[in-house]
Formats: structure tokens, sequence, C-alpha cells
């Protein structure tokens, strides 16, 4: 899948917008390929496990919004 086909299914698949945490300000989500929110501040709950992305693309993570993206994430994590 080319990084172009996954953003596409990424934004085609998202459920960030149904999750407790949202914070309707203009954004489209896809937080888990595109990093913190700008606007989503604080946890209330996490669906990012529930996300058939997390399942497509092996995402072990939750919290994008709040974290950042999957990218980030896994190199922070080997980082160590």
């Amino acid at each position: 899948m080319t990084d172009e086909q996954k953003k596409e299914y990424v934004f085609m698949n998202c459920i960030c917008g149904k999750c407790p945490s949202w914070v309707e300000c203009g954004e489209k989500g896809g937080f888990c390929l595109v990093g913190k929110s700008a606007c989503i501040k604080e946890q209330k709950g996490c669906i990012c496990p529930d996300c058939p992305v997390t399942a497509k693309m092996g995402l072990k993570w939750g919290y994008y919004c709040l974290k950042g993206s999957a990218k980030s994430l896994m190199e922070a994590e080997a980082a160590g």
C-alpha cells in the first residue's frame, strides 16, 4: 500500500468523530496518521482499539489525538 493509499484508507475508515474525547473544531481525525489534535486536550475515553484502521495497519497504541501519530510513537518506543 502506497503512502497515498494509506492516507485515503485512514480517512475513509476513521472513527475519531465518534470518540468521547472528540472535540468538533474542523479537524478530519485520522490522528494515528496525522498526529496530535490541535483541539483535543482531555482524555474522555478512547475508541482507537475498535477502529478498523487499527486492525488493518497493525497499530497498538491509542489516544493518537493526544500522544501523536503511530509513526512518532513507534519511533519513540524504538528510541527507548
